[in-house]
């Protein structure tokens, strides 16, 4: 499930896939809800091996935080930007640097 409750893509197809073969129970049904299900597994994996689902997350929060210090402070100097984008990007190689140590599972 996504952040706001509801059933990512994936997971949609995968509920429709079953809904169909219990519904059927042929084997066709069987192969396509086998199919779907192998699919969001392995996608699952893959983000939680490369972490990249979470490398996205830092990225997208670290330029968020850039633009409300610059709405916040319209008439910074240069100097002050550089150094506030300076530290909010070290900010974020910290946070993907983590995640080299961090649990798989």
């Amino acid at each position: 499930m996504n952040s706001g409750g509801e059933m990512t893509n994936a997971q949609l197809f995968q509920q429709v896939a079953l809904l169909r073969w219990l519904s059927s129970q042929t084997d066709e049904d069987r192969t396509v809800l086998a199919a779907v299900t192998g699919v969001q597994v392995g996608r699952e994996l893959l983000n939680r091996f490369t972490g990249q689902d979470r490398v996205d997350a830092y990225k997208s929060e670290c330029i968020l935080s850039i633009s409300e210090f610059l709405r916040q402070n319209p008439r910074a100097s240069q100097a002050v930007i550089n150094a506030e984008v300076e530290k909010r990007v070290l900010v974020f190689a910290a946070r993907v640097k983590a995640l080299e140590t961090s649990p798989v599972f």
